[in-house]
C-alpha cells in the first residue's frame, strides 16, 4: 500500500511560461520535501496543460502527470506517458480520456462540482473521481456520483504551494510505486481516497470557501447533474432532501470534523 497525492503543481501562478519552466525543478523539489513531511510515498505533478520530465526526487516518488482544461472543465492524466502539452480548452472531455488510454494513463474527474461540468459527461470511460482537497464537503456529492458511474473514488490536495501538499491523498494498492502500477491500480478500483483533518488544513479550506463564493466557481453553472443531486451550500440538503450534507463536510466519520 501506498500513499500518494495525485493532484499537485509545481508552481503556485498561472501564465509566464518561461518563468515558470525555470522554476519548476524548485517546485518539484519542494513538493516532494513536503510530501515526505505529510508521510506521503509519493505525488504527482499534474500541472496545467503541460508536463515536463523533471529529475525524480530522493524524498518521495513524483509521478508524472498533466491537468488538460477540455472545454467542460479538467480533466486529471496521471501514468507513464502524458502529453508533452495540450491546449486549454481544445479538446472536449471524451478526447482527453482517449489521449489519455492511449498513452498508458489512467484519466480522473478533477474537482467535479467546482467550475466544471465534465460530470455531465455520459459515455466517458473515465478511471475515477477526485474528491479534491480544497472542497471536501462535496464528498457526498462526489461519492454518488462515483456510485452512479460505477467509478472509484482517488485523492488529490490540488497543492499549488508546497504546504498544501497532502491534504487529500490516494491510498493506492500495488506492488510498487511505478507510474504504471498507480495507473492500472486506478482503473482497477484498487485505491481509497483520504482526506486529512489538521487544524492547517481546516484553515485552509474554509479560506478557500470564502475565496471561490466570491468567485462563483463552486458549480457556477447552473445546470443540474442527474441522479447526483444540486452541489451543496454551506449547510444544505444534497440534492433530494433526505441525505443531507454533513456540516462537518464528508458522509465518512473517520474524516472529523472540518
Amino acid at each position: 500500500m501506498y500513499a500518494v497525492d495525485l493532484h499537485a503543481h509545481t508552481r503556485f501562478f498561472h501564465g509566464r511560461r518561461e518563468l515558470g519552466d525555470r522554476f519548476d525543478p524548485l517546485g518539484v523539489r519542494l513538493l516532494a520535501r513536503a510530501a515526505r513531511y505529510r508521510g506521503l510515498d509519493g505525488v504527482a505533478t499534474t500541472n496545467h496543460d503541460y508536463y515536463t520530465r523533471l529529475n525524480p526526487s530522493a524524498d518521495v516518488a513524483t509521478l508524472p502527470g498533466i491537468e488538460i482544461t477540455t472545454d467542460r472543465g479538467h480533466v486529471l492524466v496521471v501514468g507513464p506517458d502524458p502529453p508533452a502539452e495540450t491546449e486549454p480548452g481544445e479538446l472536449t472531455p471524451g478526447e482527453a480520456v482517449e489521449l489519455a488510454h492511449d498513452r498508458g494513463c489512467a484519466a480522473i474527474v478533477a474537482h467535479p462540482f467546482r467550475n466544471s461540468t465534465v460530470r455531465e459527461v455520459e459515455d466517458v470511460p473515465f478511471d475515477a473521481i477526485e474528491v479534491n482537497g480544497k472542497h471536501p464537503r462535496s464528498r457526498p456529492l462526489v461519492e454518488r456520483l462515483a456510485e452512479d458511474r460505477g467509478l472509484p473514488l482517488v485523492g488529490g490536495s490540488d497543492a499549488h504551494y508546497p504546504f498544501e501538499v497532502g491534504r487529500a491523498h490516494t491510498v493506492v494498492d500495488a506492488k510498487q510505486l511505478t507510474p504504471e502500477a498507480v495507473a492500472d491500480a486506478i482503473r482497477d478500483g484498487r485505491v481509497e481516497a483520504r482526506v486529512s483533518r489538521s487544524p492547517l488544513d481546516r484553515l485552509l479550506r474554509r479560506g478557500y470557501r470564502a475565496i471561490h463564493r466570491q468567485k462563483r466557481v463552486i458549480d457556477a453553472i447552473e445546470s443540474p447533474t442527474p441522479g447526483v443531486g444540486e452541489p451543496p451550500g454551506e449547510d444544505e440538503p444534497a440534492g433530494d432532501g433526505t441525505d443531507p450534507v454533513r456540516t462537518d463536510g464528508s458522509s465518512d466519520p473517520r474524516d472529523g470534523p472540518d
